[in-house]
């Protein structure tokens, strides 16, 4: 990367980026022109730089918090030892509201909701009843708050299956694609819904239990972090497939609208929060080398606002900030730009905790790792988590 060569430089690139308003391109514009060393890391000339500019505030900041209450500063000082907390989530507008939605018919065949949502229940099976353990986010290496057996989430999938050309006299045979498709999923025990290129909604494993959808994977939302999200979370997978390039998949108007009700009604019965609706591609992490995007389906393209849902691609990759996963550039080839803001955020809030525990970032992110491998080892065998990561 290019490094300021002067003073005037540096001065020139703090005066743009602060009229920058989007977050990306201002951390993106900020480490083209000055290099890797975030401008709030006052252990480089550009951060002394940038807190020199800003005494004058630094000091009436001081000034306010030295008036607040010693109660308060304790709290306050345990979370400036964990490190600052994460502003930028999809759900902090206010209070969240969930939809109103209802079950109004439930036959052996299929169930039907207020919304218009009807289920298929043809190749409905069930599998391991669903219990996991969920982790106090920032604080995971203390072990598990709680433990629960409902969906906290929904990760949203693509089948990768076979396709057939979308059109009217391919009918026939779209629906025998379908068909065989199911009956592979059956088998493997893959997701708990899947959406097929007509819109219509099939359940493959029951909600009360457990499926084989998402594995190696981490989420966070305001209060908690979920590792492992099979057990945690809802696997929704839609019947399309990622074309090369930007990772693009594409759905059908009818899966948007099938997605949408159906996400409305699982919203609706498990109170899950849209903080909590993240594609495969946003959980997905690899231990052994310890990167994200292990698979990369919904890297970008997701409908999330047409679903009803705020655009949880600005989220910060949980997997960068909590447990210091990194990514090679073969990722960022085959994704887009929507899954970049994700991965730049999260190296920004890595870079701020590191800076905020007294630590360079290899350093900060060494013990992150040592973290992780804490939290894995404390959920379950090696062989048990190699039975449903196979997602």
């Amino acid at each position: 990367m290019r490094k300021a060569p002067n003073a005037l430089l540096r001065a020139a690139a703090g005066w743009r980026a602060d009229r920058i308003a989007d977050p990306v391109e201002r951390l993106r514009f900020l480490r083209h022109t000055l290099g890797d060393r975030c401008v709030w890391d006052p252990r480089s000339d550009v951060g002394r730089a940038f807190f020199r500019s800003r005494r004058t505030t630094m000091v009436l900041a001081l000034g306010a918090l030295l008036l607040i209450p010693a109660g308060t500063v304790t709290s306050a000082s345990r979370l400036w030892k964990r490190g600052p907390i994460v502003t930028v989530q999809a759900n902090e507008s206010g209070p969240e509201t969930f939809p109103n939605v209802w079950l109004v018919e439930t036959t052996s065949g299929f169930e039907t909701y207020s919304n218009g949502l009807r289920i298929e229940r043809r190749y409905e099976i069930a599998n391991e009843p669903r219990k996991y353990p969920i982790f106090r986010r920032g604080d995971e290496d203390a072990g598990p708050v709680e433990e629960r057996t409902a969906p906290s989430g929904i990760v949203f999938h693509t089948t990768e299956s076979n396709q057939v050309e979308f059109a009217e006299d391919k009918t026939r045979t779209i629906r025998r694609v379908g068909a065989q498709l199911l009956e592979f999923l059956q088998r493997e025990h893959a997701y708990h819904y899947m959406v097929d290129r007509f819109g219509n909604v099939w359940r493959v494993v029951r909600e009360s239990d457990s499926a084989n959808h998402a594995g190696y994977s981490i989420w966070a939302d305001n209060k908690f972090t979920y590792v492992n999200v099979n057990r945690a979370f809802l696997g929704i997978s839609v019947e399309t497939i990622t074309q090369p390039g930007e990772a693009k998949a594409q759905a059908t108007p009818a899966q948007i609208h099938a997605l949408r009700v159906l996400t409305e009604m699982l919203r609706a019965k498990y109170k899950i929060s849209t903080a909590d609706c993240a594609t495969h591609a946003q959980v997905s992490v690899n231990p052994d080398n310890m990167q994200v995007g292990y698979h990369y389906d919904w890297a970008s393209n997701f409908p999330y606002l047409a679903v009803g849902l705020p655009d949880n691609y600005a989220v910060p990759a949980p997997g960068l900030w909590l447990f210091g996963f990194t990514y090679d550039p073969s990722l960022v080839q085959v994704t887009g730009q929507a899954f970049w803001r994700g991965l730049l955020l999260g190296e920004d809030q890595l870079r701020q905790n590191a800076t905020a525990h007294g630590l360079d970032v290899a350093a900060y992110r060494k013990e992150l790792e040592k973290r992780y491998r804490q939290v894995l080892s404390r959920m379950k065998t090696k062989t048990e988590l190699s039975k449903e990561n196979k997602g």
